[in-house]
């Protein structure tokens, strides 16, 4: 845990670690208790009989939710986590106060063909490079050859969450890149699940939706989550009062 205040739980990308945020995890801990949480078989967290899947890794996170006394907590997921937060909040809805997804769709097709293609490669003869990693020295633990088998199969899947995501009820920001993994028009199908993008907020923004859409410019799927940008944008809606209820 870092810092102090409200809570918040941060949810790194596929492969990576929690140092995937670079400086933002002490930006984002100068005003919250940042619980920078490492999923399954990732980082420091050791790997379980298991398959890798959205769903349980979600419920993992329901249950740190509970272990750690916390009602209910502020959820940001990027990429591989940004999926997580948002079965979180789907699955666990008490447990999600306000939910930020970075880089994430909501059904696999979200991304660019290329992407799809290259998610479709992943297996265990890419540990092999990770030798030559940071990564590689910093996670001696992690059993790489494992960890690209269960991730190639659950990236290999499809998935569609179009339907539970415009019900979601915890105000909901999503922050992509301008030159994103995920296609700009989903990015605004996304937008408009969650009740975005349908009418001009009018002069005093009274129409304005609960939801909020971020796009940092100058950025891409690799680096947002490390950009001090990313920080800068969620902070003011992570500390803004909660909606009134509609």
């Amino acid at each position: 845990m870092h810092g102090s205040g409200e809570p918040l739980i941060l949810l790194h990308g596929g492969v990576v670690g929690i140092t995937t945020f670079g400086p933002n995890l002490a930006a984002l801990s100068e005003k919250r208790r940042v619980i920078a949480v490492e999923l399954q078989g990732h980082g420091h967290t050791a790997d379980i009989d298991r398959p890798l899947s959205f769903e349980s890794m979600a419920d993992d996170i329901a249950a740190l939710i509970k272990y750690v006394g916390i009602q209910n907590t502020d959820v940001t997921g990027y990429s591989l986590g940004g999926g997580v937060a948002l079965q979180t909040a789907i699955r666990h809805p008490r447990s999600v106060r306000k939910l930020v997804v970075v880089s994430a769709p909501f059904k696999r097709d979200g991304f660019y063909p290329e992407l799809l293609a290259a998610m479709g490669q992943i297996g265990p003869s890419a540990a092999e490079g990770m030798k030559q990693s940071p990564l590689y020295q910093l996670y001696p633990n992690i059993n790489w050859s494992r960890l690209f088998t269960k991730l190639g199969e659950l990236l290999r899947k499809d998935y569609d969450w179009s339907k539970e995501v415009a019900t979601i009820k915890a105000p909901t920001m999503i922050v992509f890149a301008d030159a994103d993994a995920v296609r700009t028009a989903h990015i605004m199908e996304f937008f408009g699940l969650l009740g975005g993008g349908q009418k001009d907020a009018g002069l005093d923004g009274p129409g304005r939706p609960v939801a909020q859409l971020a796009i940092l410019p100058g950025l891409t799927h690799y680096n947002i989550s490390s950009s001090p940008a990313l920080a800068t944008a969620v902070t003011p809606f992570l500390e803004a009062p909660m909606p009134a209820p509609k």
